[in-house]
């Protein structure tokens, strides 16, 4: 067991921010052998419970749930900030010509060692991520996760057309291909499998039905893709669909929308697809920066709210710009006041910081488990200095609540911030 003493950030099971000036969190093996959190709460009423148990103090330092992300690209660390006039010619002109790269092993072992680096770095300690559509990708990516012990999922890509040589698959082997990598990575440690169409314009007909085939076999692996970030995209996308109602449509008449599918963008919905959302269970992973780096829209906070449907906080690196939770929080609360209809905070700094933790973990259908430092939860967390630049210290000394405090790191915070990642162990 182990404790640690400072300021502790959580969430109940509303969605409330619950903060303890001087907090006390308590670790230590859960059922499975994983450190997981056994108490957390005020120092003075928990320190007597827990006076034998070696205690880390961390004066002036907030402890907080290890960031999740809900839609990141291992293999496009490195093409973040290549210019570009919009999405299509992004994929045309960086995107397949780097992850034709991924069918060496070599490299792609490279990357992944660099991208969890990363991760971590930034206090991201939970991802939902897109590999290529080379097998040896994923096994590059699963096998750094696991030595590491991050909570990770992710899948082969699965794109039989309109993809250049290199990174297009074959129908049947892709299939073939997911089914035996789902088998041999998922539910090892804390290692979770997505099947992945990349969108639905580079899917036929026939790999859309066996993906969502495959997904009904197999209902606790994650299902991954994207849908309406872009105009051109969704005309293209209806013109190959046409029998369905509308792109996102496409993905429930293949089978491929339920608890655990989370589908980045969700720009450009109506009503109807908002609700075809909520009444499956499928969650949107919202990717702020790189919707305002590619130009392709906005999306409607409020609209998901109002529809209730799923939503988290995503990166989308490498369309995205940064790796960092708080440069995502931040372009959130920018793009959520696009859609306001009143004057006021777009979103609250306590519910921003939720929609990139205990939210997404609920996202991911991880509520519980990750995302959260209550009894019960992995012991993934990450210690943050309020004080770790100049600018930063000024304004958080002078904070006066919570959510003064919170939005000061969002709005001033960067990777400088995150002082400690640590990660859940295994016994």
């Amino acid at each position: 067991m182990q404790s640690w003493r400072a300021s502790l950030l959580r969430f109940d099971e509303h969605g409330h921010a619950v903060f303890d000036r001087d907090g006390l969190l308590v670790t230590g093996p859960g059922a499975d052998g994983r450190t997981v959190v056994l108490a957390a709460g005020d120092h003075a009423t928990l320190r007597a419970r827990h006076a034998d148990v070696p205690c880390t103090h961390l004066p002036g330092r907030i402890i907080a749930p290890g960031f999740i992300d809900t839609h990141i690209h291992y293999p496009q660390t490195d093409i973040i900030g290549a210019p570009a006039e919009g999405l299509l010619p992004w994929l045309e002109h960086y995107t397949f010509p780097h992850e034709a790269q991924f069918a060496d092993p070599a490299h792609a072992a490279e990357v992944a060692r660099f991208f969890c680096d990363e991760l971590m770095r930034q206090g991201v300690t939970t991802a939902l991520t897109f590999a290529t559509s080379h097998p040896a990708s994923v096994d590059a990516l699963f096998s750094e996760a696991q030595r590491r012990g991050l909570r990770l999922i992710t899948g082969k890509v699965l794109q039989d057309r309109h993809s250049p040589d290199g990174v297009r698959d074959e129908t049947e082997q892709s299939l073939i291909d997911s089914e035996t990598l789902l088998n041999k990575w998922h539910g090892v440690d804390r290692l979770g499998y997505a099947i992945t169409p990349r969108f639905a314009p580079s899917s036929t007909e026939a790999q859309l039905r066996g993906a969502g085939e495959l997904a009904a076999r197999f209902p606790g692996a994650w299902i991954q893709s994207h849908v309406a970030e872009n105009l051109d995209e969704i005309a293209w996308a209806r013109a190959l669909f046409p029998d369905s109602r509308s792109y996102l449509a496409i993905y429930a008449d293949h089978g491929l929308m339920r608890r655990r599918a989370v589908y980045a963008h969700c720009i450009h919905f109506h009503d109807d697809d908002r609700a075809l959302m909520r009444e499956t269970g499928t969650a949107a992973a919202v990717c702020p920066t790189s919707n305002l780096f590619l130009g392709s829209g906005f999306f409607d906070f409020a609209g998901a709210e109002r529809a209730r449907f799923l939503h988290a906080l995503a990166s989308d690196v490498g369309g995205g710009t940064s790796f960092s939770p708080f440069v995502t929080m931040r372009a959130a609360y920018f793009v959520a006041r696009e859609g306001q209809t009143k004057p006021g905070v777009s979103l609250p700094p306590e519910r921003l910081w939720w929609l990139h933790t205990a939210g997404a973990a609920r996202a991911l259908d991880l509520e519980g488990v990750v995302g959260n430092l209550q009894p019960g939860c992995e012991a993934d967390f990450v210690v943050l200095n309020p004080e770790a630049t100049p600018l930063l210290a000024r304004r958080t000394r002078a904070a006066g609540s919570l959510a003064e405090l919170l939005f000061a790191l969002i709005v001033l915070g960067d990777d400088r911030v995150v002082e400690r990642t640590v990660i859940s162990q295994a016994k």
